[in-house]
């Protein structure tokens, strides 16, 4: 059986499925930090800030393609 396809495949959902669950972690984030950034403008880190961390769900996908890639 070629197992290079089963890797790409397992690689490729790693990444699509981290981006899916950022996505849908960061659409609630997302609207609560700019309601809140329109309330009160000193808000703007700690929302950057709140808005960015789902994205690095994202990276630890990449990380896990790229080790079932190249290991």
């Amino acid at each position: 059986m070629p197992v290079e396809g089963f890797v790409a495949i397992g690689a490729g959902l790693a990444v699509g499925l981290a981006g899916i669950g950022a996505g849908l972690g960061e659409q609630g984030i997302g609207a609560a930090a700019v309601g809140a950034m329109a309330e009160d403008p000193d808000f703007f880190g700690r929302g950057l800030l709140m808005t960015v961390i789902p994205e690095t769900i994202v990276i630890f996908g990449l990380v896990i393609s790229f080790l079932l890639m190249f290991m």
